[in-house]
């Protein structure tokens, strides 16, 4: 007996969702045909391939989540589909932000101009270190994915495993300790690419200033600025929905032990419309994705 309230987010959702997929995925298609066509793949194509997929099956991830929930509850009764999809989607939503973050890292080091030996030492090497970074992001996602399960599964054992009344008040306190402790894990991993992505656009705002003083009437000089401001529209734009993302993550763990509340139902809606927002920012700050999606629209 489905309700307004669950009517309306099946619907919110299931667009969301298929928006962001067909988004992401228009990414990597046009990705992997450049890589059949030129028979090579550059350190920017990478990362952007590993983020439309992961931003994609994150979605869909989340969309077969929301409406298995609304439609079929009960499956969520049934050992361990809830635990499985709670750490897919942690994993998903993590490889999501450490490879934005990645991302926002590699722009500022490959066009930021500092004269700093170490900074000159990752501009030779980033090309080389993007795979690795990208192998860390799904290592990291990994081990979050792996503890968010065990907690997810001790928290669902408890529960079942409680059947006196008088285990309430002790059950209460152990599940209240865990999702403090998924909570923090997860939100120790979103701060950290957060820091990252407001130290690259500091740095590459920093190096942008420096170069407009120095600048002369010169057609390279006018070509690295318009580098900068690409670069900065980007990562700017992605420092934007990070922030609000960071408070829609606080306003989570104010929310989430109310059930059917509008106020969370809205925090997720703006968590879950990030990632399409941020992939069309990407598809309008490069050249070769804009043009084909234009000729396509």
């Amino acid at each position: 007996n489905a309700t307004s309230y669950d009517t309306m987010a099946t619907i919110i959702v299931t667009l969301q969702a298929f928006a962001g997929m067909w988004i992401n995925a228009f990414i990597v298609c046009v990705l992997c045909i450049t890589w059949v066509k030129k028979k090579s793949f550059n350190s920017n194509e990478k990362i952007l391939l590993f983020l439309g997929c992961s931003r994609f099956w994150y979605l869909c991830i989340t969309w077969v989540y929301t409406i298995f929930s609304i439609i079929y509850p009960w499956c969520f009764y049934v050992h361990p589909i809830p635990q499985i999809f709670v750490a897919i989607q942690s994993f998903l939503n993590c490889s999501n932000l450490w490879v934005s973050a990645c991302l926002c890292v590699f722009y500022c080091i490959k066009i930021a101009n500092f004269r700093h030996n170490f900074f000159i030492y990752l501009k030779v090497r980033i090309d080389r270190m993007v795979p690795w970074l990208l192998l860390a992001s799904v290592l990291l996602s990994l081990i979050i994915c792996i503890l968010v399960f065990d907690l997810t599964n001790e928290v669902r054992g408890n529960i079942l495993n409680s059947t006196t009344p008088g285990n309430f008040w002790e059950l209460s306190v152990k599940t209240d300790d865990h999702l403090f402790a998924t909570f923090f894990i997860s939100g120790f991993g979103f701060a950290t690419a957060f820091l990252t992505v407001i130290c690259s656009a500091l740095l590459l705002l920093f190096s942008l200033w420096r170069h407009k003083r120095k600048m002369q009437t010169n057609s390279a000089k006018n070509l690295s600025v318009d580098a900068h401001m690409k670069a900065m529209k980007s990562i700017l734009s992605f420092s934007f929905i990070y922030s609000i993302n960071f408070m829609c993550l606080v306003l989570t763990l104010i929310y989430s032990t109310k059930k059917e509340n509008p106020v969370l139902f809205l925090i997720l809606v703006f968590q879950y419309v990030f990632p399409v927002v941020h992939s069309l920012t990407l598809i309008f700050s490069n050249p070769k994705l804009e043009k084909t999606l234009l000729k396509i629209l």
